[in-house]
């Protein structure tokens, strides 16, 4: 048995370590204050598994601070281990790799003996809370004086906090915890042993891949191989392309040996590999050039296709690092965008990996273009039904992103080149989505691709909810011609939207035919480069309830400790390639790498092949509510408690039953006048009772999906908030929950009314000003963050912040019509609103945008005389 402290301090003495073959800390808070409730508690928390090395005998991690002498590798414990290690010396230890917020900022309160981690409304001032870390670094003393001085404790400390000094010792008294430590030793325990037997420790966990078995043992003779790697792939992170480390570890076994399965790598020695590895890299370093200069893939998104690229790097090699010439180029490229449109490797990968690398071996890229258009029976044409795809993960979203960088589109406004004036582009919806929804089509249809088109941030603001019937017409047309936007004006009525999409299609369709044909031909030019642009999404939070619940939800997923998932993305079957679903949310390597199975929200279940995803275990949620309930529940389990849900004490109270009443009267209103049965409600009702049904609800940072259909209904006086601000019954709710329901029912009155922006004057061909543009984006920026903080902080002046920004972007829009005076006033103003850090911070204060008020007053009156 071993002591929390005396590993605490061998792993400060480079005595404890990480073997380089395992991966990062993966924890979220809930199972950090799990961990610290079931310590506190007295409870088992298991065991560790080391092995023990000698000197340099195994490639580690947290090398830096090693010591000559034994080692033990941590096998099963690391995420234990890391957690107490970085709450009791309020640093990550040397082998980190991760994010530190998961188990930074706990507090513990004194009084309920509760883990929470650090919420600044709810703690502000609250000695009883009291901050794990610092109660480790200082000891009791410093808390007891803060309960003994502080105005809130101080005239109970001798009869109530007194007695609670013994919980904070016992809190202390986890460092002297004693874990049982089993020891792996001896010759014989090679890496592929001791790998073997941390997979069969480790099921709950991080599964070692194959190629991390490969890996294992080219580490323990070049012990510079995974970090070299990981160097690389944070290099191509900042230029916004993600890898994993299978990925380039594919290139590198393609050059190495031209085979794909990782068992290849078994007889490369780590000379050869280190060898294949910097060629792999510079092979990539140049396809990802090619592409992005020739095709104007230039970011992570429209990268799909990926393992094509260790064809290509596999032919580059053969031909000792560049093509032979810009033809061969550009057929590599032609067959690259095939091969991805087609899914090429979306099923059985490997397979059709090893494939090609043997035909490119044989055949060049010749070989490979006619392998794929054998397999699909000489037709290589591009057609309306390539162009059929839902949302931005769908394969053919890089085709409409490169056609319209290849073929060079206007913006649609300024008729200028996209990019041009500011590097920035703005994915914009040609017919509004909360337009279309009203209008009663599916989702699937209002996120359809062949809605999509691209523009400056200044023009996707002056058309961002216009109805196309009216602004179409305006505009240029030559730049509507360049995005493919069909001529006919009947067209482009929002009854006719789905001849709209079928005309666009064909469009689109015969242009990228062409682009295609061009490349295999040889026909484009080489004598200039498409530089990179900055890609972001239309803001459209304000109009479509369903973008801004998804926001808030994954701002709430992050602060969780959860991964980041994909976004929009298309899941093949991975046996037979076919498309299952587009989702909106996608976790690949489940909720927190390495751990459950892939998740999957998808919120147009009647367009996937939901049994077909549960089959391939895949857990799949066709709601929010749904996966934020699992989410929950997987969270007390982890946590080992609940957190109660405030009660407000008042001196009287209207008869519960009326409240029911009420609640009930709007959900029988819901089905009898909207056909909406708000299902999740009745249970929440039943589970907790109609007070506390709404309280959990209130207290959520995301919105019920009950909301959301309400509010795309235009109907939220429907809503279960409208009784929290109902005078009948706002003694039941405290001021903070009030005021969040009330935010609620402001930030969103009408938004789901059908209603549309008041029409902005639209300049066809007048050029856009870089530094209007550049103001433009920089108040989109900061209202998109004053509408995040709004979720987690009820008194942000969400609806003062957003008068303020309508004001003076209407003063930008006017950016034109002012001389260098006006344009400085306009200018400065904008830096004073974005700033957030007044002596009232706006983010965290219900005056904080009153003098952001008082200056942006004054500017108009001065740019108005």
């Amino acid at each position: 048995m071993t002591k929390l402290g005396t590993i605490l301090d061998q792993i400060d003495a480079g005595a404890m370590l990480l073997p380089e073959f395992q991966r990062g800390y993966v924890w979220n808070r809930d199972q950090v204050r799990g961990l610290m409730r079931s310590l506190y508690l007295g409870y088992p928390v298991g065991a560790l598994l080391v092995w023990e090395t000698e000197g340099d005998a195994q490639p580690v991690r947290g090398a830096g601070t090693s010591t000559e002498g034994q080692k033990q590798l941590l096998l099963d414990g690391q995420q234990r281990v890391t957690t107490l290690y970085g709450l009791i010396r309020g640093q990550a230890p040397s082998f980190f790799e991760g994010d530190a917020a998961a188990f930074t900022g706990l507090r513990f309160n004194v009084e309920t003996e509760a883990f929470q981690f650090h919420a600044p409304i709810k703690m502000k001032d609250d000695p009883r809370w009291v901050d794990v870390t610092e109660l480790f670094r200082g000891g009791i003393g410093t808390v007891a004086q803060s309960l003994n001085e502080h105005p809130e404790t101080a005239s109970r400390f001798y009869t109530e906090y007194l007695q609670y000094l013994p919980r904070i010792q016992s809190l202390i008294n986890i460092k002297d915890r004693e874990f049982h430590i089993e020891q792996i030793t001896g010759a014989d325990k090679t890496v592929d042993v001791v790998v073997d037997i941390f997979n069969r420790v480790n099921s709950g966990g991080t599964k070692l891949s194959k190629g991390d078995l490969a890996l294992a043992r080219i580490c323990s003779e070049w012990a510079d191989a995974r970090p070299t790697m990981r160097r690389n792939l944070d290099r191509w992170a900042e230029q916004g392309f993600r890898f994993n480390a299978d990925w380039l570890l594919r290139n590198t076994n393609a050059v190495a040996t031209g085979r794909a399965p990782f068992s290849a790598l078994e007889d490369v020695s780590a000379g050869e590999f280190q060898h294949a590895l910097n060629g792999a890299l510079h092979h990539v370093d140049h396809v990802l050039y090619l592409i992005g200069s020739r095709l104007g893939i230039d970011h992570d998104r429209v990268l799909s296709g990926r393992y094509a690229i260790p064809v290509l790097t596999r032919l580059l090699e053969i031909r000792g690092g560049r093509f032979t010439d810009g033809s061969e180029a550009d057929k590599a490229l032609y067959w690259f965008v095939h091969a991805a449109l087609r899914g090429r490797f979306a099923a059985s990968a490997e397979t059709f990996l090893a494939k090609d690398l043997e035909t490119v071996d044989n055949s060049g890229i010749d070989g490979v273009i006619a392998s794929l258009s054998r397999s699909r029976k000489g037709n290589m044409r591009i057609d309306a039904q390539d162009f059929e795809g839902v949302g931005r993960g769908a394969r053919s979203y890089p085709l409409l992103y490169l056609l319209t960088r290849v073929r060079e589109s206007l913006d649609l406004v300024t008729g200028r080149s996209l990019g041009q004036d500011s590097g920035t582009v703005e994915v914009h919806e040609i017919f509004p989505k909360a337009a279309l929804v009203k209008a009663g089509y599916s989702r699937a249809e209002v996120n359809a691709i062949g809605n999509f088109a691209f523009v400056g941030p200044a023009s996707g603001s002056r058309l961002s909810g216009a109805d196309p019937a009216e602004y179409l017409g305006e505009l240029p047309e030559p730049a509507r011609r360049s995005q493919w936007i069909p001529d006919d004006p009947s067209l482009w009525r929002i009854e006719r939207y789905r001849e709209f999409l079928d005309a666009r299609r064909e469009l689109l369709a015969s242009a990228a035919t062409g682009l295609m044909e061009d490349l295999l031909a040889g026909r484009m030019p080489w004598n200039r480069e498409l530089q990179a642009v900055e890609v972001v999404e239309e803001t459209t939070t304000v109009s479509d309830p369903r973008a801004a619940q998804l926001a808030s939800l994954l701002e709430e997923f992050a602060e969780l400790g959860f991964a980041s998932p994909e976004r929009d993305a298309e899941i093949a079957d991975r046996d037979t390639g076919r498309v299952l679903a587009v989702a909106e949310l996608y976790w690949e390597r489940g909720l927190q790498p390495g751990q459950g199975n892939s998740v999957v929200l998808e919120l147009d279940p009647d367009e996937a092949d939901l049994p077909r995803l549960a089959e391939l275990g895949y857990d799949v949620f066709t709601t929010v509510d749904a996966l934020r309930g699992y989410v929950q529940r997987l969270g007390e389990e982890a946590a080992g408690d609940v957190e109660p849900v405030a009660e407000l004490v008042v001196d009287e109270l209207p008869a519960d039953g009326d409240f029911e009443k009420a609640l009930y009267g709007l959900i029988e209103k819901c089905r009898t006048e909207l056909g909406y049965n708000p299902q999740n409600m009745r249970e929440l009702i039943y589970q907790y009772g109609p007070s506390d049904a709404v309280r959990r609800i209130l207290n959520s940072r995301t919105v019920s999906d009950g909301y959301v259909r309400l509010w795309e209904a235009g109907r939220l006086d429907l809503a279960m908030e409208t009784l929290v601000v109902d005078p009948r019954f706002t003694a039941m709710f405290s001021p903070e929950e009030r005021a969040v329901a009330q935010g609620r029912l402001n930030r969103t009155t009408g938004a789901g009314r059908g209603t549309k922006p008041a029409a902005q004057p639209i300049h066809p061909g007048r050029p856009g000003d870089p530094e209007q543009d550049q103001l433009t984006r920089r108040l989109a920026q900061h209202l998109r963050v004053i509408r995040a903080a709004a979720h987690e902080n009820e008194f942000v002046d969400l609806p003062l912040a957003e008068q303020l920004h309508t004001r003076l972007g209407e003063a930008v829009e006017r950016w034109g019509d002012y001389d260098a005076e006006q344009r400085k006033v306009v200018a400065e103003t904008v830096g004073y609103l974005v700033r957030t850090d007044d002596d009232e911070d706006d983010l965290r204060s219900p005056v904080g945008f009153d003098d952001d008020a008082e200056v942006v007053e004054e500017a108009l009156r001065r740019i108005s005389r």
